[in-house]
């Protein structure tokens, strides 16, 4: 067998970093997730209801599924794993609560102590408002140990269902003196307790004083993986394969995805079994992390696409459009939508700055957000201002100007977010241009009132902020901005995009190129 194809066999046999569903010891790399949700054992011996959500693909099912074996291994619980995904959409209770009641049955069956029990085999599967109380019941007064439940994907659930569903649990718990029910339950999914409120006051239903929401006594998140965290990972890999991840790519990896689990995992499979074709005699460096993460940019693999569809919910386009302005000191840090979109792991407090969540989200958003207006640029443009050695920066943004004035109206109108829709169009026509000839990164935070670019090509770096014009004060503050923007990345040049949205004005007045020196640098404000 050649060389390669017995090192690829090799390869084949050892763990893999997972990307597709939960992870599986010994066939993948893996953490400890109760590691990252340490306040759990403590809420299981107390007895207690509670909530346990996170972002999509951060660990939530490989984080049960790791409670459950370590629960059952032991000599005081009975725990059992649920999804209730099969009972989605089913908002009439004369559906959901029997898919429910399925759904346990179907996972009871499989469990090495309550398979004997036959959970939901003579359920009574017409009496919806009664059915799941009264099977747990009996189910837990058959059971020599007090039963823990998870409950996956439980954000599933909608409507009356879901109202029918929390009450049947409210009503155990709260009668359990008497009557034997659930030791300890956690609803698991994407949204936090707050959500699944809003969603049962949005079905009009009257909950009165028992509101199935008062037993939960505590709503945890699953974090991200810290640098370290990575680096155990990424190790785990070594260890295998003896092919060493250096630190300044460890570094980078922890800088592209600020720890999000998946793109922990997709960019290091997509480095190793992809772009290195499974061979490890090759090295693994910072620059191979990058081709990755424009890798999975283009794919737009369905993480991501589940993620940006959330971007055409108004909730959330109401805290990612200033964040997308650098605006937005005015969120309601405490308000639902804010505190949807970060549990969405969408966006991340940075000192007080609201960011995209990692550059990776940063720049899909973006991506997303002007696909359209990208696509429909002229062919013409790609290139145009650019030779071998440089861009021709006065020529590129001056083209602009002219499209600009031309078709801003008419553009603008067919975006969502209309006041991001000026910093969005100029990023869709600079990605036309470039072509993927050259780099272009993007930093985006609250309280800057600017959108930072920076565009790489031949070894050199053109530095343009973005800005929206909200009184003459902004022309002084955006040209300091510049200056300390151009000094942070060692350069002389730079240019400030000034967008003037104020009703009225002539394009002569909006249109207009000044450059100011000092201190050896030059500084382009350019009106739009």
């Amino acid at each position: 067998m050649p060389y390669r194809n017995s090192l690829r066999y090799f390869m084949l046999m050892n763990r893999t970093f997972n990307t597709t569903g939960p992870c599986i010891s010994g066939k993948h790399y893996m953490l400890p997730a109760p590691e990252r949700c340490p306040d759990i054992a403590a809420l299981i011996d107390g007895e207690y209801f509670f909530v346990i959500h996170a972002a999509r693909q951060t660990g939530k099912t490989t984080l049960l599924n790791a409670l459950e074996q370590t629960l059952n291994a032991g000599d005081k619980y009975h725990a059992l794993y649920c999804s209730l995904e099969s009972a989605q959409g089913f908002t009439d209770p004369e559906k959901g609560i029997p898919a429910v009641v399925r759904s346990l049955a179907a996972a009871a069956a499989f469990h090495p102590r309550l398979s004997s029990y036959r959970l939901g085999r003579n359920a009574d599967l017409t009496d919806t408002n009664n059915v799941l109380r009264i099977e747990l019941s009996r189910c837990c007064a058959a059971l020599d140990r007090p039963l823990v439940l998870f409950f996956d994907e439980a954000d599933c659930l909608s409507g009356q269902t879901l109202i029918t569903f929390l009450r049947q649990l409210r009503d155990g718990y709260v009668n359990r003196v008497r009557i034997p029910f659930v030791h300890s339950l956690a609803l698991v999914g994407m949204r936090d307790i707050r959500d699944y409120k809003a969603h049962v006051r949005s079905d009009r239903s009257t909950l009165g004083s028992a509101s199935p929401f008062n037993i939960v006594k505590s709503s945890l998140g699953l974090r991200w993986f810290t640098r370290h965290e990575v680096a155990k990972l990424y190790g785990q890999h070594t260890e295998d394969t003896r092919q060493v991840f250096s630190e300044d790519t460890m570094d980078r990896a922890f800088d592209l995805t600020q720890g999000q689990p998946w793109l922990v995992n997709a960019l290091a499979a997509d480095v190793v079994e992809k772009i290195l074709n499974g061979d490890p005699s090759r090295p693994i460096t910072a620059d191979l992390f990058d081709v990755a993460a424009q890798r999975l940019m283009l794919r737009r693999d369905t993480h991501i696409d589940s993620l940006l569809e959330r971007l055409k919910e108004d909730r959330v386009r109401q805290v990612i459009q200033p964040v997308l302005l650098g605006e937005g000191e005015d969120i309601d840090r405490l308000g639902d939508d804010f505190l949807y979109v970060r549990d969405l792991g969408l966006i991340r407090d940075d000192h007080g700055a609201l960011r995209p969540a990692n550059p990776i989200y940063g720049e899909v958003i973006a991506r997303t957000l002007n696909y359209n207006a990208q696509q429909n640029l002229p062919a013409s443009y790609e290139s145009r201002w650019m030779d071998a050695e440089r861009i021709d920066m006065r020529g590129l943004l001056e083209g602009f100007q002219a499209f600009w004035r031309e078709n801003s109206e008419a553009w603008v109108e067919r975006f969502e977010y209309k006041e991001a829709a000026p910093h969005l169009i100029l990023m869709a026509f600079l990605q036309r241009v470039l072509n993927g000839g050259a780099d272009l990164a993007r930093e985006f935070a609250t309280g800057t009132r600017r959108v930072d670019l920076c565009v790489t090509y031949a070894e050199r770096r053109y530095p343009i902020e973005l800005k929206i014009l909200r009184g003459e004060k902004s022309r002084a503050e955006g040209l300091r901005q510049l200056a300390d923007y151009i000094d942070k990345l060692g350069v002389d040049e730079g240019w400030l995009v000034l967008f003037d949205p104020a009703p009225g004005k002539s394009w002569d007045e909006r249109i207009y190129w000044q450059t100011h020196e000092a201190e050896g640098r030059r500084l382009h404000l350019v009106g739009a």
